[in-house]
């Protein structure tokens, strides 16, 4: 889908955006100029005002981008409206970049649609020394409260209880398990965040998760990216007003979640991130150059149970699908898991390491599912030549991670669902370099130790208690990735049928 797919052609519509052409060419007169430096990195030539926009699938990004590196090499430009934006494609370059020279690399993009709302607040999308200050309360207290310790595997372990519980329900019948995975792996970050977990049929509860969902995929949809390429046009109506509307709920929720753990704060006796967090808030309320303050609380936790949530929930449901369209993969699997750990003891994670085949599905399953296709954008920190071009200071960078989770010089058979690539002949276990679902560098993902346990004890208690098949009225399944920032199954429903 191109920019003229996302408006409908009728006569107005064109007039419209004939006359909007005019007068952003008129205000801004950018033309298509290149970026003004010697030896930047080549890409197609732009268009006047939309840039490159015109070309690209806006439902596919990552999959146009990708077309767009064989053409152009591994280190590219295009241009989104007026921004320059430098593409880095496959494992080395990306590696490079994002490890080699994390510093040059690590700011995050400043993303009009993101800037709108958390203004350089939290920790995914934040800046500068607030960034770095979040960043590192977050990974300490994490750990204080639990992630990757026996603490936070046994809140998993009976979180899987609810789900099996929730699943035997459907008695076999297929029905759309987003919503509860959702839930379910959100309960994991709320028992670090807030100290509890919520029901299922918490209306409050499944309200912030269903807006949370909506933006997540809003962020990738088409009008989005053009109002992220033209903000000046965010009057226009569109899905950019949806996703506004959906933060402020959110945030008003997490407001009155935040009054009740600020009352009941006994600083003897912290339960939770927020309580540590509003405790180091007391502690520096004379500095008034804190970063301990309100915004910064409210979008660090709202971060942490956005990012607890999409991204171990989606790569879950594609597991799901994957063990019914390839039944002799999950066969294999459950064998596994019964010959280790039997029908009825819950799997823990000190049995990953009896558990090579399975191990290497859940790996294969975060490579093929490709959850976070354009990963999030980066920007220099300062001028820099990378690969023989030159990157000024402040330029937006997309390292595309689909472009090493599928990079034909690391995996045999890139294209296809394949556990074989982290098995060696032996059947033991193997690690690849190029396996980086959770980015790599100072923006990796602050939760990665968290999620790869949750993807483990979830998946695996899954696989021990049901058999996961195509639901009788699909004659064929099909494996196509819907529209957003991650890559969710296109076909949302699940038929598990209790063994």
């Amino acid at each position: 889908m191109s920019i003229l797919n996302v408006f409908s052609l009728d006569s107005a519509t064109l007039v419209l955006f004939a006359a909007l052409t005019i007068i952003l060419l008129v205000y801004f007169n950018t033309g298509s100029k290149s970026h003004g430096t010697l030896n930047f990195p080549p890409g197609p030539a732009p268009l006047p005002v939309i840039g490159n926009l015109h070309m690209l699938d806006l439902k596919n990004m990552s999959e146009s981008l990708m077309k767009l590196s064989e053409k152009y090499g591994t280190v590219f430009s295009i241009k989104l409206g007026f921004r320059n934006v430098v593409v880095l494609t496959g494992y080395e370059t990306v590696n490079d970049a994002l490890v080699k020279h994390a510093e040059e690399f690590g700011e995050r993009a400043q993303i009009p649609i993101i800037e709108a709302t958390i203004k350089g607040h939290g920790i995914i999308f934040g800046h500068g020394e607030s960034w770095k200050q979040m960043r590192r309360f977050t990974l300490t207290t994490l750990r204080e409260f639990g992630m990757g310790k026996k603490t936070i595997e046994d809140k998993i372990i009976e979180e899987t209880e609810f789900l099996i519980k929730m699943f035997d329900s459907y008695k076999g019948q297929s029905f759309n398990a987003t919503i509860k995975l959702n839930a379910a792996v959100a309960n994991i970050i709320c028992s670090i965040l807030f100290g509890d977990r919520f029901d299922y049929e918490d209306e409050r509860f499944v309200g912030i998760l269903k807006r949370l969902s909506e933006n997540i995929r809003l962020a990738g949809s088409p009008m989005v990216q053009l109002y992220n390429a033209f903000p000046s046009l965010g009057f226009l109506p569109g899905s950019h007003k949806t996703f506004f509307s959906n933060t402020e709920e959110n945030i008003a929720h997490l407001k009155t979640l935040f009054i009740n753990h600020h009352q009941n704060l006994d600083e003897n006796d912290l339960r939770s991130f927020i309580d540590a967090f509003m405790l180091r808030q007391q502690q520096e309320s004379h500095n008034p150059n804190s970063y301990f303050n309100e915004n910064n609380l409210m979008f660090t936790a709202s971060n942490l149970f956005a990012a607890g949530m999409e991204t171990t929930s989606t790569t879950i449901r594609w597991g799901m699908l994957l063990m019914m369209k390839y039944p002799e993969i999950q066969k294999k699997v459950h064998e596994e898991i019964t010959r280790v750990i039997g029908s009825d003891r819950s799997p823990r994670t000190q049995d990953r390491k009896s558990l090579p085949y399975t191990d290497a599905v859940i790996h294969e399953i975060q490579r093929f599912g490709d959850v976070v296709p354009m990963n999030l954008p980066h920007e220099t920190t300062v001028d820099l030549t990378f690969k023989g071009f030159f990157i000024p200071k402040g330029t937006h960078v997309i390292p595309l991670l689909s472009s090493v989770l599928y990079d034909k010089t690391q995996w045999e058979k890139p294209n296809e669902f394949n556990p074989s690539h982290f098995l060696d002949a032996e059947g033991k276990f193997v690690r690849r370099e190029a396996f980086i679902p959770f980015s790599a560098g100072r923006r990796a993902c602050a939760g990665e130790i968290l999620a790869r346990m949750e993807l483990f004890l979830f998946f695996t208690a899954l696989v021990q208690k049901f058999k996961f098949q195509v639901p009788p009225n699909v004659s064929e399944l099909g494996l196509e990735s819907g529209v957003g920032v991650t890559s969710f199954p296109k076909y949302p429903y699940v038929c598990a049928v209790r063994r």
